[in-house]
């Protein structure tokens, strides 16, 4: 988990300057979290929570910089939502940076509702059934 940690303090702390306290939650002790490696190097990072008895809710996707508009985070997003799928989890939601949307949109995930502010960023709500 501290590899995640590094690259989420990059893009989110460092980049983003979302506060630390808001970034490091109490559902990362209980979350499945994945992590894209490149030549044993962390790139890139996303997490999943059981949320319900049918729903999960993915987040804290991050891919370093110099990696970004690979595929990466693609790859994560499907790993995610793979993983989901067999564990028997009928629907992902998630809260897409409105910067992000478009690539959620290309994985199958539609806009629920308005755009709301979430640590100083605008996102919209999600969703995409399994």
């Amino acid at each position: 988990m501290q590899r995640a940690y590094a690259i989420r303090r990059r893009v989110f702390i460092e980049e983003q300057k979302v506060p630390e306290e808001i970034e490091m939650d109490a559902d990362d002790a209980h979350a499945f979290h994945a992590l894209a490696i490149l030549d044993r190097v962390a790139i890139g990072c996303g997490r999943m929570l059981e949320h319900g008895s049918i729903e999960v809710k993915i987040g804290r996707m991050a891919v370093l910089q110099e990696f970004r508009k690979t595929g990466v985070g693609a790859h994560i997003l499907r790993f995610l939502t793979d993983r989901a799928r067999t564990r028997g989890f009928r629907k992902a939601v998630l809260h897409a940076q409105l910067t992000a949307e478009g690539f959620y949109l290309k994985e199958g995930f539609s806009p629920v509702g308005g755009v709301f502010d979430e640590a100083g960023i605008a996102h919209r709500k999600m969703e995409r059934d399994l």
